[in-house]
């Protein structure tokens, strides 16, 4: 991942350690993982090696790194932003190591990523301490993007744009799923993506199935196709669109289906602004599809936030009375699941902006009639 400029990594420690006082924690025990990547720019190898950032909420963040990892360190953005690097060789405890660092912590909360057992070593380690889930100070933070971030999330859009604009040439009757998936995550890294993340191809029934698998399926005419897919480019930002297409003519229900469907998901859109909850913004999108006696066939969230991660704060779904502000990024993705028979799902990446809603997916949102 490229590294963020070391000035936007500085200011984010600085957030980072107002808000761990402001929550009233004593320090934030984050290890490799997006939340580490979002506050030092390093993409540190998760291993079972602990790799530990400690940010107090009173003095210098450090960070505690295997002996063998310290080179790694340096090189990255760690070694530019002057966290100071706390190292154990091999046959050391680097839980008592991290415990050392804030004796007087009562409080402390580690990164939602943690593995489950170097949470408990470092409760072992510091049985004062009670801890708490850092999600509630980081997710905080990553969910208010910066200009910069922005930015990266409308070229990650345009290259997944680019993609969809090929599939309907990898579509035709008498291919699998999966051989049509694999020439998609092709065209996913030829646009400039890093790394293929997901590739969902659901063709005919298996278009109900939401998070449907690559299948060795034979496309055939009438089908109507979910294509759903995303990467992480090098900017570490991640892309997610999902469009319809369908192999010759297909069913009356079908076009009705996503006649009501494109309505609700640009309804959603559109309805975006700051001050707009969650919770209705997902209403605007359940609400349409209801009103056509589609309501029952919407079995899950309108959206999710998106970033450094695919999935991440803001959700968009009933109950979430969180407030739009200005940067939060997330998708608007209503669908309609017809089980043993087909589905259907529309999803543009959005950005909540000072007055409105700013698109990162662009490309027609009807559906696609392959000849």
């Amino acid at each position: 991942m490229a590294s963020t400029d070391t000035p936007d990594l500085k200011a984010r420690l600085t957030r980072a350690t107002a808000a761990t006082a402001q929550a009233g924690l004593d320090a934030l025990l984050v290890s490799p993982g997006p939340d580490l990547r979002y506050l030092t720019g390093y993409d540190a190898i998760p291993l079972e090696r602990l790799t530990c950032l400690v940010v107090p909420a009173r003095g210098e963040p450090c960070i505690v790194v295997p002996e063998l990892e310290v080179p790694a360190a340096e090189a990255s953005s760690v070694g530019d932003l002057s966290i100071r690097i706390e190292s154990w060789p091999e046959t050391a405890d680097p839980y008592a190591l991290t415990a050392s660092l804030i004796p007087e912590a009562r409080q402390v909360a580690v990164d939602d990523h943690m593995w489950a057992a170097k949470v408990l070593a470092l409760r072992d380690a510091m049985p004062q301490a009670h801890q708490r889930a850092a999600g509630e100070v980081i997710q905080g933070l990553r969910m208010r993007k910066s200009a910069a971030e922005i930015e990266a999330l409308v070229r990650a859009g345009e290259a997944i744009d680019a993609v969809h604009a090929q599939v309907a040439g990898f579509l035709r009757p008498g291919r699998t799923e999966r051989e049509v998936g694999a020439d998609i995550a092709d065209a996913i890294l030829a646009a400039g993506h890093a790394t293929v993340d997901f590739v969902i191809v659901a063709s005919g029934p298996n278009g109900a199935s939401p998070h449907h698998e690559l299948s060795d399926r034979v496309l055939r005419s009438g089908d109507t196709v979910v294509v759903d897919i995303g990467g992480t480019m090098p900017s570490g930002y991640c892309s997610d669109s999902t469009r319809m297409y369908a192999l010759g003519e297909p069913s009356a229900q079908a076009v009705a289906d996503m006649e009501v469907l494109e309505h609700a998901q640009a309804a959603a859109v559109e309805a975006v602004r700051p001050g707009m909850t969650c919770e209705a913004i997902d209403a605007v999108a359940r609400e349409i599809l209801a009103e056509a006696d589609l309501g029952e066939l919407f079995i899950h969230r309108t959206g999710h936030g998106i970033g450094l991660e695919t999935h991440e704060e803001p959700y968009i779904v009933a109950g979430n009375q969180r407030i739009l502000e200005p940067g939060m990024a997330f998708s608007i993705e209503p669908g309609v699941y017809r089980a043993g028979s087909h589905g259907a799902r529309i999803e543009d990446i959005v950005v909540c902006t000072e007055d409105g809603v700013l698109r990162c997916n662009n490309r027609p949102h009807e559906l696609v009639i392959v000849a």
